[in-house]
């Protein structure tokens, strides 16, 4: 499956922003669903992860509260809806797509990434 990520910008903190991730093929429902972040000088790290059917989602503790993980199968697209935004929230944002039975918190589970988008927050 190949992933397009887009929606990042620039955005006052306390702005929202809603990230898009477009998938390829006809099996995007077969794939639990994770977004990603890096900001610069860090480790890639985990942000929210949403299951196949979209019906069990988890979110990093940072991010709890402010940011809503869902996915449109018919569409092949899986939304970060981020609001409240924060300084701490900038960096390059990225899908992944996991075909293993389970959504997980660990990027190096992941089998598929998508180009990945900047989010920048200014303060």
């Amino acid at each position: 499956v190949q992933l397009q990520a887009s929606g990042g910008g620039l955005v006052q903190a306390g702005g929202s922003l809603r990230l898009s991730c477009a998938a390829s093929g006809r099996t995007f429902s077969t794939y639990n669903m994770g977004w990603f972040r890096q900001a610069p000088g860090k480790e890639r790290e985990f942000v929210a992860a949403i299951s196949r059917s979209g019906g069990s989602t988890d979110y990093a503790d940072s991010v709890k509260g402010r940011f809503t993980i869902s996915r449109d199968n018919a569409k092949n697209t899986v939304y970060l809806q981020m609001n409240s935004l924060k300084p701490e929230d900038t960096a390059v944002y990225y899908c992944a797509a996991r075909s293993s039975y389970y959504y997980t918190k660990r990027a190096d589970e992941y089998d598929y990434w998508g180009q990945g988008t900047q989010v920048t927050v200014s303060s």
